[in-house]
């Protein structure tokens, strides 16, 4: 029972510091101003449940993939801190024009719900990559099938609580920041902003360290 709930935690404290919703949270309220109070409470749902399909395909099968690919981590974590990269530098100069926020009155829920609210921001290659390497992290020795499932359903339930608190942190995100504000809201918006373009760089240099010094 209790490397039951150890896993069950590893899991939990591995992916809940890099996937960080309490962070990413003004992110969400800023992208989805233009949606009402019942399509956002929504989107926080289809995230966490986004989030919960993501994350539980890279812990099982990720490595899988990898191999079956050819991708080694260090290029995926580079890869992927391109894209995150990109994605923080877009939303630090989000509503510089003013014609970018009328074209952006009509957001396409389901599209949205995806990219880029689940993939870069929510689940990014930071947690995908932390899944996969916690995928490979199973005990040394043979196992029969009890042990196995009893580690996956651990993981399963390590999943689900960061999943969880993705939907309560973004179901509530406008009562979060309701207190800043519209002016402080923008002002805490551009600083996630800015620290999501230091993590994408930050994933870029980890990949480009490992892939030079392994």
């Amino acid at each position: 029972m209790g490397d039951f709930v150890n896993s069950i935690l590893l899991v939990f404290a591995g992916l809940f510091p890099i996937v960080n919703p309490v962070g990413d949270a003004p992110i969400f309220l800023t992208l989805t101003r233009h949606s009402g109070m019942r399509e956002r409470h929504l989107l926080a749902s289809k995230v966490a449940i986004n989030s919960f399909i993501l994350l539980t395909g890279s812990l099982f099968l990720g490595s899988y993939v990898l191999v079956f690919f050819g991708i080694t981590l260090p290029v995926l974590r580079i890869a992927g801190g391109l894209v995150v990269t990109a994605f923080g530098w877009k939303l630090l100069h989000a509503g510089d024009n003013p014609d970018e926020r009328d074209d952006d009155a009509q957001p396409n829920i389901a599209i949205d719900a995806f990219y880029p609210l689940t993939m870069p921001l929510t689940v990014g290659p930071g947690s995908i990559s932390v899944a996969i390497t916690l995928g490979t992290q199973r005990p040394a020795g043979e196992q029969n099938m009890t042990e196995l499932a009893t580690l996956a359903l651990a993981g399963v339930l390590g999943l689900a609580a960061v999943a969880l608190s993705i939907y309560v942190c973004y179901r509530f995100a406008e009562t979060i920041i309701s207190v800043l504000g519209e002016r402080g809201t923008d002002v805490v918006m551009r600083l996630s902003a800015f620290i999501l373009l230091c993590i994408g760089i930050q994933i870029i240099w980890n990949g480009y360290s490992s892939l030079v010094h392994p």
